[in-house]
């Protein structure tokens, strides 16, 4: 079998077939917890409930007189970029739609990570775009953004000619204006304007938005881009080098979101723990700093590592997240394989520092639990090297994983390769290793009963308060539910576990 091709272009045939077997983005129903695990995150309008406006400082111009919806797909750093645009366009005077079908313009935040993510970007602005072409109602708009934007531009553009406009995530600032002008436009349509810029844009304070997350809980962003040379990944030539975000500008940012009731931050980067990394040796301020000055703020509850790469583990940043105790003892650290010949191929880091470093970790934080994902069916890889990462998994314990079956993506070394893995072989490994995880997290969730644990209530459900322990991510992991106790969100108490429900805890409140 001939190794499949990367698509160089989106053709509207192919996102048409893609919505015969796919539910509708837009209903409230189709929540992002349907989705399998691999595929990215959805925040499809209607917004939850609880989504509200967070630290929107700034008067609007004029009466509300359009509507907007948003369609958030893919990563926190997405979401981060999409609760901005919110922000913006509620300050410019635009009303946030209960629906998209009710709204004057959409806007559809894309993720191209891998060929699934794609997909479901192409899927989400297809269905936008029929949206549009309805002739007695709004929407009268739509607009794409996101990583798909930044990538496929012009291509969006040429095919899907219902599209207003294509912009990247460096000429987000552009959104506002260019909303009101399409609104605003006399006579027929034009052609789509595209606008993507290069990675030089420089931060601003992202704190004034509307949230898509609990009130409670906010991803923060500490840096853009990344210097990482990884065969496998094309974010780099998207997303440009690593940039750390100020250090003042980002603690500026913390501090109104906890002033506005946020009591749990998760960090975000492409790589989180090089955070400072870029800024030389005359400036000692890297992420131990910043942990420090984050848990010196008297109404935040957690700090939580994510994205973090496995060679920026200095011994002053595991002391520090073994010591502060607002920093949750747990770490995402994707590490894509355990083989070192796959390694290599893949211009990671070897297994041995890995290994090395793993074990480190958990003799210095002996609570410690770890998050990870691999990559399975990456080009070349054998039965054997397969094996290996099982192996290896299972010896070093990893109470949370993930894992992706490889995407060939264009302009990578590795698309290059000649020995592409079957697409079947690379979903069965896939399968097998999500199997194991699993089986790792139950076997954790068990081991838990008994024991106390400190939970977050992110929600109420009947009499019943729904939380996560500090080693539970939002969104990704797992809950613990606490029978006829109302709390409100936001609490953190400690919770005695009393039984298992699969992977999720269910524990009764300790008062005193």
């Amino acid at each position: 079998m001939p190794p499949h091709r990367p698509r160089t272009t989106i053709p509207r045939s192919w996102a048409f077939s893609l919505l015969v077997f796919a539910p509708c983005l837009f209903p409230a129903a189709h929540a992002a917890h349907a989705l399998p695990s691999h595929l990215p995150r959805v925040h499809p309008a209607p917004f939850p409930a609880s989504s509200s406006p967070r630290m929107v400082a700034s008067a609007v111009e004029a009466p509300p007189r359009y509507s907007v919806a948003l369609v958030a797909l893919g990563c926190p750093k997405n979401t981060v970029d999409a609760e901005v645009m919110l922000g913006d366009l509620q300050r410019r005077g635009l009303r946030i739609a209960s629906h998209a079908r009710d709204a004057d313009v959409i806007i559809v935040n894309t993720c191209a990570f891998v060929e699934d993510a794609k997909r479901e970007s192409i899927r989400a602005v297809v269905e936008a775009a029929e949206l549009k072409g309805r002739r007695d109602a709004p929407p009268r708009a739509l607009f794409v953004t996101g990583c798909l934007a930044q990538r496929y531009a012009e291509e969006l553009a040429a095919e899907l000619p219902e599209v207003d406009a294509v912009i990247g995530f460096e000429n987000y600032a552009e959104i506002p204006d260019k909303v009101l002008a399409v609104l605003q436009r006399v006579g027929g349509p034009a052609a789509p304007y595209v606008s993507v810029g290069s990675a030089s844009v420089p931060f601003r304070a992202e704190d004034e938005r509307w949230s898509l997350t609990p009130k409670h809980s906010a991803y923060i962003r500490v840096a853009e881009g990344c210097d990482h040379s990884c065969s496998f990944c094309a974010i780099p030539g998207f997303r440009g080098s690593f940039r750390s975000k100020p250090f003042d500008v980002l603690l500026a940012e913390a501090r109104r979101l906890v002033e506005g009731g946020v009591r749990e931050l998760n960090l975000i980067a492409e790589d989180t723990n090089q955070y400072g990394s870029d800024w030389g040796e005359a400036d000692a301020r890297r992420l131990p700093q910043l942990l420090r000055e984050l848990c010196a703020l008297p109404e935040l509850r957690w700090v939580r590592l994510l994205y973090c790469y496995p060679s920026y583990f200095s011994e002053e940043l595991i002391d520090t997240i073994a010591n502060e105790e607002k920093v949750v003892k747990y770490i995402d650290i994707p590490l894509q394989h355990l083989a070192p010949t796959t390694l290599v191929r893949m211009r990671r880091p070897s297994a041995a520092s890995t290994t090395a470093l793993i074990e480190k970790l958990k003799a210095r934080i002996p609570q410690l639990v770890l998050r990870t994902t691999f990559i399975c069916g990456f080009p070349g890889e054998t039965e054997a090297e397969h094996q290996e990462l099982v192996r290896k998994v299972e010896q070093l314990g990893f109470e949370r994983g993930g894992a992706f079956a490889y995407s060939q993506e264009e302009g990578t070394p590795a698309a290059a390769f000649d020995d592409q893995v079957e697409e079947e072989v690379k979903q069965d490994r896939r399968d097998a290793l999500v199997s194991l995880f699993q089986d790792h997290g139950r076997a954790w969730a068990n081991a838990q009963v008994g024991k106390e644990l400190r939970v977050i209530i992110d929600s109420m459900e009947g009499l019943d308060a729904v939380g996560r322990s500090e080693y539970d991510a939002p969104e990704i992991d797992n809950l613990v539910r606490i029978p006829s106790m109302p709390l409100a969100p936001g609490t953190v108490i400690r919770a005695r576990i009393v039984a298992v429900d699969d992977m999720d805890l269910i524990g009764e409140a300790v008062m005193g």
